[in-house]
């Protein structure tokens, strides 16, 4: 293959309009491959341009620059804390829950005092907090304990929010 003055002028404008080696290449036809072409640039000293790559990543830092939008995950309302009967540690029996509430080294430190479900530490209420089922098939509810332990209706119930 030869490079006649014609085709040279064509590669200078082609390669100055930004036009890849490869387009370069298939419109000079006749056995012009790409290679040859970037051969024929560099030995004519044009312009170095980015390669397509370096392209990509410039185009990437630009967009990185620009603003993004933030999705949130929605937020939902605070649940409500089960805390039981509040009582102190010299109350606690081996029969009551032994959920721990609020900072032990404070005067209102308590546990939950509510009876405990069979075999567990735990009433029903705390032990869906404490236990988790290794099978993803199964959701943990509170039907899944025997029994109304550990959640009588006159106990109070504190949002997490306010406490």
């Amino acid at each position: 293959m030869s490079w006649s003055d014609e085709r040279v002028d064509v590669l200078k404008k082609l390669w100055g309009e930004g036009k890849t080696a490869a387009e370069i290449a298939k419109q000079l036809g006749e056995g012009v491959t790409r290679n040859a072409v970037i051969g024929k640039a560099h030995r004519l000293k044009l312009s170095s341009r980015l390669s397509p790559i370096q392209q990509n990543t410039k185009k990437k830092k630009v967009a990185d620059k620009a603003p993004r939008v933030v999705k949130r995950a929605p937020t939902h309302p605070k649940m409500p804390v089960f805390e039981g009967k509040k009582v102190s540690m010299d109350e606690l029996t081996e029969k009551m829950c032994r959920w721990p509430s609020g900072d032990p080294q404070s005067e209102d430190f308590s546990f939950c005092g509510c009876d405990i479900q069979e075999g567990l530490p735990y009433c029903s209420t705390h032990a869906l907090s404490a236990y988790q089922v290794a099978s993803r098939a199964k959701t943990l509810k509170a039907s899944d304990f025997s029994g109304d332990a550990g959640t009588p209706d006159d106990l109070e119930i504190k949002n997490v929010a306010t406490a």
